[in-house]
Order: structure tokens, then sequence, then C-alpha cells
């Protein structure tokens, strides 16, 4: 059988919500057209409210778009939602466990619904995966939050789908929880599965994801490579510690934004298209100061998510 291209394709997306007595008509998805790479791990952001959640609720069958189409791994999610639906396991941002089961019980019954066979199933290989063995017959109420966490994970995997969606899955996890929790995820990457991320940790996301769109008010408003992506900021921060005191802020053409981050030093932001850190370092210097020591830091994901988010709310 030949693989798709793609994981996901969406073209011309639409959700809107119809008015009602007490709110307005809301477009939540607007014409989005997008196609995540088979194989990857692709990261969607976006604020809140901006659509993510109607998206990947589309995708799982949980709510009807509007307009346009959707396939999952080369399944329409009209003509063959079954098939598509089974391409997929879904990890919710929000906690939903079964507290009257044991985590063993869990995979069973999920395992169960999508019609494994007992003699294909993969419970206590999961369980073993993400650290559960040891809790396999507690029941899940008695479960810390980041093991419930990990449970759902594995229930999106009980029927070995070729596409994995993890909606904010590493909140109110801490460190150690999180690493374990990538470290099985990019296993499983390794093995081909294709991993579609939404997070709030931006900085998780730089470092995980090898694509990654941005939604903003239903609209996709950016979709590259996380390189090329962190590498449309145009700004630079260079951070001076000087000789004395600063009493009168510098002033230079160059400056984005000058404040003082001590009594004796400066975070100066410039746009590398129109100076670099020579320039601002003498411009300094002219004005009466001596630099005692510098150090730059590049532009981050962080950085161009607040930048394309607010020129889109500007406009």
């Amino acid at each position: 059988m030949t693989l798709p291209d793609y994981a996901i394709e969406a073209r011309g997306l639409v959700k809107t919500y119809p008015a009602t007595r007490t709110t307005a008509a809301k477009t939540a998805l607007d014409h989005i057209d997008l196609a995540v790479p088979r194989g990857s791990i692709f990261g969607l952001l976006g604020p809140n409210g901006a659509g993510k959640s109607t998206f990947i609720n589309i995708l799982a069958g949980l709510t009807q778009k509007t307009a346009g189409s959707v396939s999952i791994w080369g399944r329409d999610i009209d003509s063959r939602p079954r098939d598509a639906r089974a391409a997929i396991g879904v990890v919710p941002q929000e906690l939903a466990a079964d507290v009257f089961f044991t985590p063993r019980e869990s995979l069973e019954v999920q395992a169960g619904l999508y019609g494994v066979p007992k003699a294909e199933r993969q419970t206590d290989a999961l369980l073993a995966a993400l650290g559960l063995s040891d809790k396999a017959d507690a029941y899940v109420r008695a479960l810390s939050g980041g093991m419930k966490r990990r449970l759902m994970v594995a229930k999106a995997m009980v029927h070995r789908p070729p596409v994995l969606i993890l909606d904010e899955p590493t909140a109110g996890v801490d460190v150690e929880l999180r690493r374990q929790l990538w470290s099985y995820v990019k296993g499983l990457n390794d093995l081909g599965v294709t991993i579609v991320l939404t997070t709030h940790y931006l900085e998780e996301a730089e470092k995980l994801c090898d694509r990654i769109a941005i939604i903003n008010h239903g609209e996709l408003i950016a979709n590259k490579p996380t390189r090329e992506l962190v590498g449309m900021a145009r700004e630079k921060i260079i951070v001076l510690t000087l000789d004395r005191e600063v009493e009168e802020m510098p002033s230079h053409p160059g400056f984005v934004k000058c404040v003082k981050s001590g009594e004796r030093s400066l975070e100066i932001t410039y746009d590398k298209d129109r100076s670099n850190a020579g320039e601002i370092m003498s411009a300094l210097q002219a004005q009466g100061f001596a630099i005692i020591d510098v150090t730059t830091r590049e532009a981050d994901l962080e950085d161009v998510f607040v930048t394309l988010t607010s020129e889109a709310r500007a406009a």
C-alpha cells in the first residue's frame, strides 16, 4: 500500500458557530489550508481561542465542519469517517480518567472499543513504555495528575494509529515527567508515527518540532519549518554592562527598544536588518559610556510568535 505524503490534509476548512440569543455568530476556522507531512513532529500553535481545539475536534469527529475537506492518512473524514478516526489517537487537553478502573483495565477497554483482538493488544508494553507498570493494578483515581496524563497517551495508542495528536500534553506535568513523556513521543516518531503537538511551552515546540503552524483568530498566519520560522525574527537583543550608573538613557535611530536591566546595565533591542552590534556599541561610546561586558541574544520562537500574533491583531 502506498503511504500518503501527508498525515493530515485540510483544504478550505471552515467552522462557523451560529448566533444564539446571547452570542453572535463566530468563525472559529476561516478557510484553513494545512498539510502535516507524514513522519514529522508538527507544532500547531496559537493563543487561547485561536481555533486549535476546534481543528483537533474536527479531526477526532467531535465537531462537524462547516465547509472544506479534511483527510487523515489519506482517508476523507466525510466519505470514510471510521477509517479516518482509526488512523489517529488523540490525547485531549482535559484529564479524562476512568477513576473506577485500573490502568490495565482502562487500556483493555479502550482496545476493545477499537476492535483490537486480545491477541494483538499491547497493554503491558504501553504501561511499561510510559512508566506505569508499577501502577497497572491500582485504581486510576489514586494516580497523580502526571500519571493520568501518561495513561491518556497510552489509551490513545492502543490501536497503533499512524498519527498521534497531543493537545497540551505537558500541562501540569513536572520537569522529570515531561522529559520521560517526550522521550517516549520521540521514540514513537522514530518508528514513523506522525506527531501533532499543541503547547503553550514555546521553547518546547522550538526544540521538538520539525515544522510549526500558527493559527490566530481562526486564520493560518504561518506555516514553515521551525528553523525558517525562527529566522523570520528581525530583532536582536544586546545586553551591555557599563562603567557607571545610567542616569540619562542613550538614544539612537537603530534602537527598537532600550531599557535598564540593572543600575549599570542596558538591554537594547535592534533591527538586525538595519543595524549591528558594533554600531550599537559605537553609539553608546560616542555618548560617553564605557562598556565593561557584552552579551547578545538571538530572537527565538516566542519572539516570532508574539510579533506575528500582534501583527494579526493590529490588522
